[in-house]
């Protein structure tokens, strides 16, 4: 039974508007939440590996929202804008439910605030609007998709995946202009997103949705009779499930802890010392502490791929978030010795870094050099021989950044070695065991401001 036949047989809508204020809304709010129910039967019965996402997400009413909503724990609905929404097409509750369903199955609300949210808006509903249309299910198509087929055309051309992410780093470099930008946000529209940006209403964790993404994914491949339907889903949901990182916490690995010359405010009690200045006069009881622990980048190396299948802007991208990251608060040591070394299948060249001034003026100035083939022993070899000689002292290891594909020395080196990939790529050459493989999204390399543009050039 589809929601049209069900209307038939229950209420007209006329009907439902007739009476006094008061029992009018009634009958909306009833037969809005009959709606509302139905369509999570209709998601089910379709979809029957979506039956814990589902049930995850209760609906739950909220006047004057004026659409529908959810914050990972509740799907919250206008009666009213329930009722509209079914007027103008019968199939249109089940595609809002669904939709916001999947907003969280992919993971798309949390660390919303870390990017712009007018593009990742767009981009989470136009990867879930694609990924229902290419389901082709009757019970979820409006009559209006062609126009949506329409202006996909365009982003597929552009993307690889019609992921979220994707589709987000497609449009940073794609911008759209204004009036695209309402109308592609007014066709792609079916929920508001208003409560991702409440951390505490973020009932279930992210952990929690990740589990049910991951089950998801497992029914599709083993029950799923035709695998062309589940291709965006099982694109989507392998981003929703991949292992994250935090580049920041990754190069806070490589601190080295110190001693530098001030105060410590935490360790100084001025009770005692201001007392022994009015006792005594001249003759504090305590002196202040004049060294204090802090980490300090200290001493590492970055190589750079820089062979012709990796592109220039994604270097760039690395460099200008890692120098955000380093010029932050007490990261940056008075004089540090960091080697930015260029490499293809040789080293192209070494740039030694013992002051902010010289990271300032590499990232203005500097430019990539290579676009040759990959060979991860020259950079290596090169590092070894600089530790030997003596280059470094409290030298804490080294990360390349690279997008794998390239031939690994056999043995491992006597420090740590961190290879950062930009995505994860099963046809790569397989880590070998010492190295730290890490996988980098687009998102986490976006710096969320710059005192310094990034101008290396190619």
């Amino acid at each position: 039974m589809d929601l049209q036949e069900d209307s038939q047989r229950t209420a007209d809508i006329s009907g439902i508007r007739g009476g006094t204020t008061g029992q009018a809304r009634d009958r909306i709010e009833e037969f809005s939440l009959r709606l509302l129910r139905l369509a999570r039967d209709t998601i089910i019965v379709n979809m029957r590996f979506m039956d814990v996402a589902v049930n995850k997400l209760p609906v739950r009413k909220k006047e004057g929202l004026y659409s529908v909503a959810s914050d990972n724990g509740c799907f919250y609905y206008d009666p009213g804008y329930v009722l509209k929404r079914y007027t103008e097409d019968p199939a249109a509750v089940t595609r809002m439910y669904l939709h916001s369903i999947l907003h969280h199955v992919f993971n798309h609300s949390f660390g919303y605030g870390t990017l712009k949210e007018d593009i990742w808006d767009l981009a989470c509903d136009i990867a879930v609007e694609n990924m229902i249309m290419e389901f082709n299910l009757p019970a979820f198509l409006l009559t209006d998709d062609d126009r949506r087929q329409i202006k996909l055309k365009g982003i597929k051309k552009g993307t690889e995946r019609m992921t979220a992410e994707a589709i987000y780093r497609y449009l940073l470099v794609n911008p759209l202009a204004g009036s695209d930008m309402v109308e592609y946000g007014e066709l792609f529209f079916q929920d508001r997103h208003v409560y991702w940006k409440e951390p505490e209403r973020l009932e279930i964790s992210q952990n929690d949705w990740k589990k049910i993404s991951e089950r998801i994914k497992a029914d599709i491949r083993t029950f799923s009779k035709n695998s062309g339907h589940s291709e965006s889903l099982l694109k989507n949901l392998e981003e929703a499930t991949k292992e994250r990182y935090d580049y920041k916490k990754i190069l806070e690995r490589f601190f080295v802890t110190g001693e530098e010359l001030s105060v410590s405010e935490d360790e100084f009690d001025y009770i005692y010392y201001t007392y022994g200045l009015s006792r005594y006069k001249n003759m504090p009881l305590i002196e202040p502490l004049e060294f204090r622990d802090v980490n300090k980048i200290r001493e590492f190396a970055i190589v750079l791929d820089t062979s012709a299948s990796c592109r220039g802007d994604i270097i760039r991208s690395f460099l200008k978030r890692t120098y955000e990251i380093l010029r932050a608060s007490e990261n940056f040591f008075r004089k540090i010795n960091i080697h930015i070394i260029q490499s293809d299948n040789e080293v192209q060249e070494d740039t030694k870094i013992e002051t902010q001034a010289d990271f300032d003026a590499f990232i203005k100035r500097g430019k990539l050099i290579g676009y040759g083939g990959t060979d991860f022993r020259p950079a290596i070899s090169y590092v070894d021989k600089l530790v030997e000689d003596g280059e470094f002292v409290n030298f804490k290891g080294l990360i390349y950044f690279t997008d794998g594909y390239g031939i690994y020395p056999q043995k491992a080196p006597d420090y740590d070695c961190m290879f950062a990939f930009l995505r994860e790529d099963d046809r790569k050459p397989e880590t070998p065991w010492w190295a730290i493989p890490v996988v980098l999204s687009g998102e986490e390399l976006q710096a969320p401001s710059s005192a310094a543009e990034t101008g290396v050039s190619e």
